[in-house]
């Protein structure tokens, strides 16, 4: 009853008219960004920090937090019509959901990743009022030895990536941790791989990869054609039918569960979440050939997974002052900016800012 309580008062704030306005207006900035391919959400937010300056602290919170969902969202729209992700982790969305816009089906496609956000969006948002102390703790109990077994994880889950050809996969995973040593070493503090090249130093950023495997290789293939038309004309049918319902329903509730656990621990995030979501509905799937040819569970799975992580990122966060993605940080920056310590005090010194945050989440 407390945390009903808490949460009623978090509505309150979360409605008054200032900041029901402000809930808005960053989910459409948020949307947005997230069907720009490049911007990225970590840059959107950093770069309106400082217009929320002269803001109550909790309108621009609930602001910031608007940008982060509405571009976990919007990411999918390009990756679905035209094959280039507005974000990084909207990457997976393209194996399945620009081979259903191929075939006709992109409303579908859309529809169910709507629908999958907003259900692993409600869950995660619900597990964060209720649970977020107890999955702290559990995050805080990852070390050494943890973090080494994720690496490990991350790089077994490539056999699921590698298609035909796994000489072609074993290149392309060793090109990639290549460019993951590039800038300086976080340990040592040496420069690695930046011949003397300044722009270097800060590495290479995982979006601008995504954008350049998919985007460009998409602007060359359409170069090709001589008469350019459309993949689609016209997007219609957005309400999935019962059929691709009960094709996506588990995929969308182990893309929730797995994008809020992975959302909470720190170095997780949505991209390494969708990416988990992927693997396992391929692996659960009794047809797993259909994936990459228009599964509309290869979508569902891995939006789900997003949102739920985007969600899970605010546990941590709030609770211990711990950013787990790099969006996080950026918020926790933004937190110190306006002269508040996130951690366990911030739930008792500033309610009003917590559980009105959580109200626009809802919202």
């Amino acid at each position: 009853m407390e945390v009903l309580d808490k949460l009623l008062f978090g509505f309150g704030v979360a409605l008054s008219p200032a900041n029901f306005m402000y809930c808005l207006v960053g989910v459409f900035i948020g949307t947005i960004v997230g069907v720009l391919p490049g911007l990225g959400c970590m840059n959107a937010v950093a770069i309106l920090i400082p217009m929320t300056f002269g803001m109550n602290p909790t309108a621009a919170m609930i602001m910031l937090a608007g940008i982060y969902y509405g571009a976990m969202y919007g990411g999918s729209t390009t990756a679905i019509l035209i094959n280039t992700p507005g974000e990084a982790p909207a990457i997976m969305t393209t194996l399945d959901g620009y081979q259903m816009a191929l075939q006709g089906r992109a409303g579908p496609a859309l529809g169910i990743a709507a629908f999958g956000s907003f259900i692993a969006g409600t869950f995660a948002t619900v597990m964060l009022m209720v649970l977020a102390k107890p999955l702290v703790k559990v995050a805080l109990s990852f070390g050494p030895t943890e973090y080494f077994s994720m690496l490990i994880l991350a790089l077994c889950t490539l056999g699921g990536l590698m298609g035909e050809s796994v000489i072609k996969g074993l290149l392309m995973a060793a090109f990639g941790i290549f460019l993951g040593t590039m800038g300086i070493d976080p340990v040592t503090g040496v420069e690695r791989f930046t011949f003397g090249k300044p722009e270097l130093m800060d590495g290479i950023g995982f979006l601008p990869v995504a954008i350049g495997l998919f985007a460009i290789a998409e602007v060359l293939l359409t170069a090709e054609v001589e008469i350019m038309r459309p993949v689609v004309e016209k997007v219609k049918g957005l309400l999935p039918s019962l059929k691709d319902w009960l094709d996506s329903k588990f995929a969308i509730a182990r893309g929730t569960v797995i994008g809020f656990l992975i959302g909470c621990m720190p170095g997780g995030g949505a991209t390494l979440a969708s990416v988990v979501s992927y693997l396992m509905e391929k692996k659960f799937s009794k047809h797993p050939e259909k994936f990459g040819r228009g599964a509309i569970e290869g979508v569902a799975g891995p939006e789900s997974a997003n949102n739920a992580a985007s969600g899970g990122a605010m546990v941590p966060l709030l609770t211990l002052g711990i950013p787990s993605t790099g969006v996080s940080a950026v918020l926790l920056g933004a937190l110190m900016l306006y002269g508040l310590r996130p951690g366990p005090l911030l739930f008792e010194k500033n309610p009003d800012l917590v559980w009105g945050l959580i109200a626009s989440l809802y919202i």
